[in-house]
């Protein structure tokens, strides 16, 4: 798809999207770039496009030989509409500091419990394949998942062993980014030197470039990596030592 076609802006891609034949021709770019339909089953090519029903009819002898844009891909059991879907996911990728499920709700005209979901799917799609080490420039931080204090009655506070507020009770997700790259991100049981060090050495290339906060677990990494670490206390970035990228990746989670 040629550039200038491309929606620049939220209202762009929304009335961009609003047309089938915008999606149509976006999504057989995406899937099929040379422009060669094929069945997301068997991989033939011997299809055929049925406009009313807006979809195609695969030839070879099998079961479900009918299929649509959304067969094979993270919408496919979704009732919801590729109008609605493919703002959302253009959201999500031109957003610096990530969007929540409200934003979506607003945005899209969806229930929150509907945005939810989307933002769920969109992000499991975003997620990397690779499956190898990450390399080059690696952010590494932590984050604590739970709700407020506050915000929790007394018999809830007792049961999560929350006596007064701070991360009592709370769970502890570890984020690895690569940048440029990918993320990833996982429940650690705590933020001992042995437990983080060790989920960067499996996740992590050595000599790569890894930037942490000053958090003395971390302290020894430069053994294995290029270690070096930005002191929230007295800044958020030093040139290229900062933690921003994984930042605005816990922006993400509502």
């Amino acid at each position: 798809m040629a550039s200038e076609q491309f929606p620049t802006t939220l209202q762009e891609a929304i009335l961009f999207f609003s047309n089938h034949n915008n999606c149509k021709r976006f999504m057989v770019a995406l899937r099929w770039p040379d422009g060669r339909v094929q069945c997301p089953l068997c991989g033939s090519e011997h299809v055929s496009y049925l406009e009313k029903a807006r979809l195609w009819k695969c030839y070879s002898k099998h079961e479900r030989p009918k299929f649509s844009l959304k067969t094979g891909t993270i919408f496919e059991d979704s009732p919801i509409g590729l109008e609605k879907w493919l703002p959302v996911m253009w959201m999500l990728v031109n957003a610096k500091n990530g969007i929540s499920s409200w934003e979506i709700h607003r945005g899209m005209g969806v229930t929150q419990k509907t945005a939810w979901f989307m933002l769920q799917r969109a992000r499991l799609a975003m997620q990397g394949i690779s499956g190898g080490k990450l390399g080059g420039e690696i952010e590494v931080d932590e984050s604590f998942i739970g709700g407020r204090a506050r915000n929790m009655h007394a018999s809830q506070k007792e049961r999560k062993g929350i006596r007064n507020g701070g991360t009592n009770g709370k769970t502890i997700e570890m984020g690895i980014l690569e940048r440029g790259g990918e993320v990833r991100a996982g429940v650690v049981a705590d933020r001992l030197t042995e437990t983080l060090q060790n989920a960067v050495k499996q996740n992590v290339e050595p000599g790569a470039s890894v930037y942490t906060d000053e958090l003395r677990s971390y302290f020894g990494l430069d053994e294995h990596f290029a270690h070096k670490v930005i002191n929230h206390a007295e800044k958020y970035v030093d040139g290229e030592i900062h933690t921003n990228g994984l930042e605005n990746f816990w922006s993400l989670l509502d």
